[in-house]
């Protein structure tokens, strides 16, 4: 009975996660603000809970973000995974859809592209640290500015307002509550800013300087990861930017039947590791351990070296870390 609230039959785990995150996430977070109700250790169990369903969450909002969910006339129920869940795990309403699907994916990474990972040294903690302030700080302002410019009035509008009604929001919690609010939005806001932002540097560390602009060389792929199980085939993000409406299912086997174009295109796949982990060992400059981690996909793997000269080749314009 549930499908014919929704477009694609494939999508029913988003409505089984939505109720779970309803009866979870949701009343350990309101149940903060209860007079007398607070505790510290109910606010580890809150943040606990939400770093459990962050990962799920986020490529839930993903994948509705490209694909609307519910169909007609239930389409009022797609707000509600932005507008509702969003702000408890750390997501302004409205800015998630404005600068994924509105800005980045248009932008693919290069020059225009305010997430884009091109000026930075992708093996450097400080260049990091650099790149997620700007984003914490200017997001908002940087991205106003880039709609304007491109005409779109409506999805500026709508960025704007869900930063603006946020941030009222929890100002005014924050007279009310302060450790409630700190625990139950603020926290989560920093938190998933600091790990979209590494996720997104970790899937667009590798960029061939020669062509930046191809999909196959300014992303990669992680396969054979828990992490594609948890969040709905979000390793294969290669195949996302080539069709960003393509299907989480479909994921899988669409990067096995094309494995030979990625093969000749250069792609760097990575298997055994997700994002986080390969940000994590660039932070380190463990190319060593991310070699480890090459799918040779043509069968006969390179030396180590030379895997690990292709990577270095690959993680900044001005990299001259030995």
């Amino acid at each position: 009975m549930t499908l014919r609230f929704i477009h694609d039959g494939r999508d029913l785990p988003f409505l089984k996660l939505m109720v779970i995150l309803t009866v979870t996430v949701v009343p350990s977070g309101v149940v903060l603000f209860v007079p007398g109700a607070f505790r510290w250790w109910l606010g580890v169990a809150h943040l606990a809970l939400v770093l459990y369903f962050l990962g799920p969450f986020v490529l839930m909002l993903h994948n509705t973000s490209h694909r609307t969910l519910f169909r007609r006339p239930w389409q009022w129920m797609n707000h509600y995974i932005p507008w509702v869940l969003g702000p408890f795990f750390g997501e302004s309403p409205g800015t998630y859809f404005a600068h994924h699907v509105g800005m980045h994916h248009p932008e693919n990474n290069l020059e225009d592209d305010l997430s884009s990972t091109l000026p930075y040294v992708r093996d450097s903690f400080a260049e990091y640290l650099r790149y997620f302030l700007r984003f914490f700080f200017c997001v908002i302002f940087e991205m106003t500015r880039y709609l304007r410019r491109k005409r779109r009035r409506a999805l500026m509008v709508h960025a704007l307002t869900g930063e603006v009604l946020l941030a009222a929001a929890v100002t005014g919690l924050m007279l009310v509550n302060a450790r409630a609010t700190l625990v139950a939005f603020v926290v989560p806001l920093v938190l998933t800013r600091f790990l979209m932002m590494a996720g997104n540097w970790g899937q667009h560390a590798f960029v061939d300087r020669a062509a930046p602009e191809n999909c196959y060389r300014n992303s990669i792929t992680c396969i054979n990861t828990g992490y594609n199980a948890r969040c709905f085939n979000d390793g294969y993000h290669i195949g996302h930017h080539l069709k960003p409406t393509r299907h989480w299912t479909e994921m899988p086997q669409d990067f096995w039947r094309h494995r030979q174009t990625y093969q000749a295109e250069g792609a760097i796949v990575f298997s055994g590791i997700d994002f986080f982990g390969v940000w994590l060992l660039l932070m380190f400059k463990r190319y060593d351990r991310l070699a480890m981690h090459v799918v040779p996909l043509d069968g006969a793997r390179p030396a180590a070296a030379d895997i690990v000269a292709l990577l270095r080749s690959r993680t900044g314009w001005t990299n001259t870390t030995a």
